[in-house]
C-alpha cells in the first residue's frame, strides 16, 4: 500500500525575504526583491538587476561557522539556511555532533546552475595561478554538487538517501517529487527536499549572453519581471533557496505535526525536443501529459484545482504555458482557476524557482489569500484570449479557500515537474 505523504517544515531564503514568516509579508503585500547590481553593470551585462536574497542576520549562520562551512559554495549555505529553518518549523530539534544517526530521514537537495561561484571567484583563479595549495583540504566538500544535502546531512546526522538532482529549472520541484516517492513507496519515513541557486556574474554571464534575460529596466528595477505582460523582454535572474520536509503521515499524526498540507500526486517528463520542443522551448505536448498525468497519479479531476503557481518567467513562454494549462484542464475564461507567479517580485530563482514557489504556495494555502502578479497589467492579448483577467490577480485577493493547488516547473532540456497539494484543512 502506497504511503501518505504530507508536508510538515518550510524554510526559504528569497531575494524579498529570508525566513518563512518574512516571505510571507512580502508575498502578501507584493513586495519585490528585484535590485540594480553595480557589479553587473562593470561587468558590461546587458541585464543589470537580478534578485539576490539577504541573509547575514540569519541565526543559522553561527551553526554553519560550527561545523566549518566559512567560504563554502553558496547553495551549501542557502540550502543549510532553508533546511534548518524547515527542520524546526517541523517541530524537529538541532541534534548534538554525537547524535545517533536517523536511517529513516533522508535529503534530496538540487541546483540548476551549482557551484559556479566558488570554482570562478576561488578555484579557477588559484589553479591558474600556481597556488593549488592556498584551495584548502576542504575544497571539494565546500564546492562539490551534493554539498548542500551531504553538508545538511551531517548536521542533522541523517542517513537515508542523501543526495542532488538537476534538471535546470525544473530541479526544484522534481526534487520535491523524488522525496515524496521515496516516502511513498516506504523507503523513508521524512525528507528533506528542495533546491538552492546562488548569485554570481559566473552563474548569470551565460543567460545574459543568450540575451534572454531583460535589457529594459535597468533603471527601473523592480519593473523588470513581467510574466504573463505584453511587455515582457526577458526573465530577470534570481537567487535563494526553499526547502520542505516531507513525511508519511502516520508519523506526522502520532506526533502531533502541523501539516501544511498532503502531496496527493505528481509527475516528471520530458518533450523529447520534438514537435516545436527545444533545448530551451517546450514540447506542448509533453507538458500538457505532464499536468494530465499528475492529476491522475492524484486521483483528482481537473475542475478540483483551485490554483495554478505557474512557471511563467517573463518571456515568450509565457502564453504557451498558458495555453498548454487550459487544454490539460479543459477550462478557460472564467472558469480557468487562479494562476500566478512568484517570479514577478523574485526574478527567476533557476533551479531554486519550484522549491521557493513551492514555499510560497503553500503559504497562500494556508493563509487563504493568492499573491499578485506584479507588472502585468498589459496582459498579454493571447492569455486575454484563454483566461479572463480576474483570474490573474495584480493586488493580492484575500478569503479565498484553496483545496487543491498544482505547482508546475518546466526547464532547459525540454524537461517538466507538476505537483498536486491538497488543503487537509475543513
Amino acid at each position: 500500500m502506497k504511503k501518505r505523504v504530507v508536508i510538515t517544515g518550510m524554510g526559504v531564503v528569497a531575494p524579498n525575504g529570508t525566513g518563512v514568516e518574512n516571505f510571507l509579508h512580502s508575498i502578501q503585500n507584493g513586495v519585490s526583491g528585484i535590485r540594480f547590481i553595480e557589479e553587473l553593470k562593470n561587468l558590461n551585462f546587458g541585464c543589470q538587476i537580478g534578485g539576490i536574497p539577504e541573509f547575514n542576520d540569519s541565526p543559522y549562520l553561527q551553526i554553519l561557522e560550527q561545523y566549518g562551512l566559512n567560504g563554502c559554495s553558496k547553495i551549501i549555505t542557502l540550502s543549510c539556511i532553508a533546511g534548518l529553518e524547515a527542520w524546526e518549523d517541523a517541530g524537529f530539534q538541532i541534534p548534538e555532533r554525537e547524535s545517533a544517526v536517523d536511517y529513516e530521514t533522508g535529503i534530496i537537495i538540487g541546483s540548476g546552475i551549482g557551484s559556479a561561484d566558488i570554482f570562478g571567484e576561488r578555484i579557477v583563479p588559484l589553479t591558474n595561478e600556481k597556488q593549488i595549495k592556498k584551495l584548502r583540504s576542504t575544497i571539494v566538500e565546500h564546492s562539490m554538487l551534493s554539498g548542500p544535502s551531504a553538508n545538511l546531512a551531517g548536521i542533522l546526522g541523517l542517513g537515508n538517501q542523501i543526495t542532488f538532482n538537476s534538471s535546470a529549472c525544473s530541479t526544484g520541484t522534481e526534487a520535491i517529487l523524488m522525496s515524496f516517492e521515496r516516502i511513498r513507496s516506504g523507503q523513508a519515513i521524512s525528507m528533506i527536499a528542495g533546491a538552492a541557486d546562488t548569485y554570481s556574474p559566473y552563474c548569470w554571464s551565460g543567460f545574459d549572453s543568450m540575451r534572454v534575460l531583460t535589457r529594459k529596466y535597468n533603471e527601473e528595477p523592480e519593473k523588470g519581471s513581467r510574466p504573463m505582460s505584453e511587455s515582457a523582454s526577458g526573465f530577470v535572474p534570481g537567487a535563494g533557496a526553499g526547502i520542505i520536509i516531507l513525511e508519511e503521515y502516520e508519523t506526522a499524526i502520532k506526533r502531533n505535526a502541523k501539516i501544511y498540507g498532503e502531496i496527493v500526486g505528481g509527475h516528471i517528463n520530458a518533450g523529447g525536443q520534438r514537435s516545436g520542443g527545444t533545448m530551451s522551448a517546450p514540447n506542448s505536448e509533453g507538458v500538457i501529459r505532464c499536468i494530465k498525468n499528475a492529476m491522475k497519479d492524484a486521483c483528482i479531476e481537473s475542475k478540483q484545482i483551485d490554483y495554478i503557481s505557474g512557471h511563467l518567467s517573463s518571456t515568450m513562454a509565457d502564453p504557451i504555458e498558458i495555453k498548454n494549462w487550459t487544454e490539460a484542464l479543459g477550462r478557460q475564461g472564467n472558469e480557468f482557476p487562479y494562476i500566478n507567479s512568484l517570479k514577478s517580485m523574485t526574478g527567476h530563482t533557476i533551479g531554486a524557482a519550484g522549491a521557493i514557489e513551492t514555499v510560497a504556495a503553500l503559504l497562500q494555502m494556508n493563509h487563504n489569500f493568492i499573491h499578485p502578479s506584479l507588472n502585468c497589467e498589459d496582459l498579454h492579448p493571447e492569455i486575454k484570449k484563454l483566461v479572463a483577467p480576474e483570474k490573474i490577480p495584480h493586488t493580492t485577493i484575500n478569503d479565498i479557500k484553496i483545496k487543491y493547488l498544482a505547482k508546475s516547473s518546466f526547464g532547459f532540456g525540454d524537461v517538466n515537474a507538476c505537483v498536486i497539494i491538497k488543503n487537509l484543512k475543513d
